[in-house]
């Protein structure tokens, strides 16, 4: 059966704009580290791709080494594509990244110019398409020098193989850096893409004000903390998890879900109780409520979890009270 999308999904999603780029993302985008690999059911990583379409989510984030085995999350995406997407692809967005290894020997992995065109070349072919959207270089390489890596970046715009770049886990020294060398070649950064959650908050020493000050966006990843924070592990570790599955690549270990962790999850559970939300829905309303983050990223497993996902769009933001609370079960603070 033919896939027909909800015609009112553009009414049912906020859009922001990219730094000062003429760009708009979604306020959640569907991310595909996880749970598109050849391990996956497709049918599931199919469904998933159409509810959040239908929702209004039109930009899907990629990488070259997702999976496992890397690679794989590219095919899976590419075969949805031609099967459901492919009539729409002027109303999608797709990125793409490289930086962290891909094939053995010297040019698969990290910043060079002979990486970062051949990966992108890879999985332009994984996913069927002739150009993405955004095209990322997934970490710093400081064995490379940042010229090199941001003149590799700005090839492949010019070569349009790319509409816009953009830079992964860069620190604020790095990505100021970063900015104004690809500015400088006319072709500036549209987007930095961070860790960000409860649990890991780095980018509030610096990178945000860098990023503002810049007028370049932001999308953040692992906003759950990969599943740390939400009611998941609140009794025990599911067989189904995450952590139970050792696929590697980055997932959620079972010795990162510590007792003190855990305490904290519940306290932040209560919070997100009284405030009307699951604790998912309220950890993804924390990361969204600076205006400097244009977009967030949801990495989930089955459709529920992204229809409960959504669910945070319907919420206002936290009031002073909740924030302190918040900030004081994070800080230990009884």
């Amino acid at each position: 059966m033919n896939y027909r999308p909800n015609k009112n999904r553009y009414n049912e999603m906020t859009y922001n704009r990219c730094g000062d780029s003429g760009l708009l993302l979604p306020a959640f985008s569907l991310g595909l580290w996880h749970n598109f690999g050849e391990m996956d059911n497709f049918h599931t990583a199919r469904t998933i791709v159409r509810n959040a379409f239908d929702a209004g989510i039109t930009h899907f984030d990629l990488a070259n080494n997702y999976g496992p085995p890397p690679g794989s999350a590219e095919s899976t995406f590419g075969k949805i594509l031609k099967s459901d997407l492919a009539q729409y692809r002027d109303e999608i967005i797709v990125s793409t990244k490289a930086g962290w290894k891909m094939w053995d020997g010297p040019y698969g992995d990290f910043g060079s110019k002979k990486y970062l065109v051949s990966s992108l070349d890879q999985s332009l072919k994984r996913m069927g398409l002739d150009y993405v959207d955004i095209y990322y270089h997934h970490r710093p390489d400081p064995s490379t020098p940042l010229e090199e890596t941001m003149g590799a970046l700005d090839l492949i715009v010019r070569q349009g193989k790319a509409l816009y770049v953009g830079i992964s886990s860069y620190n604020a020294e790095e990505t100021k850096a970063a900015i104004k060398m690809l500015k400088e070649m006319g072709t500036p950064c549209l987007i930095h893409q961070p860790r960000y959650s409860m649990f890991d908050r780095w980018i509030e020493d610096g990178l945000l004000d860098v990023l503002g000050e810049e007028g370049v966006g932001s999308i953040v990843f692992s906003p759950l903390e990969q599943g740390l924070l939400t009611n998941k592990y609140l009794h025990g570790i599911p067989e189904s998890s995450r952590a139970a599955s050792g696929r590697g690549n980055g997932a959620l270990e079972v010795d990162q879900i510590t007792p003190e962790k855990l305490e904290i999850v519940a306290r932040l559970n209560k919070v997100a109780n009284d405030r009307g939300q699951t604790l998912a829905q309220m950890a993804l309303s924390w990361v969204k409520r600076d205006p400097r983050v244009t977009s967030v990223l949801l990495g989930v497993s089955k459709p529920e979890q992204l229809e409960d996902s959504l669910q945070a769009l319907q919420k206002p933001g936290f009031d002073d009270g909740e924030l302190s609370a918040i900030e004081n079960i994070l800080a230990g603070k009884v």
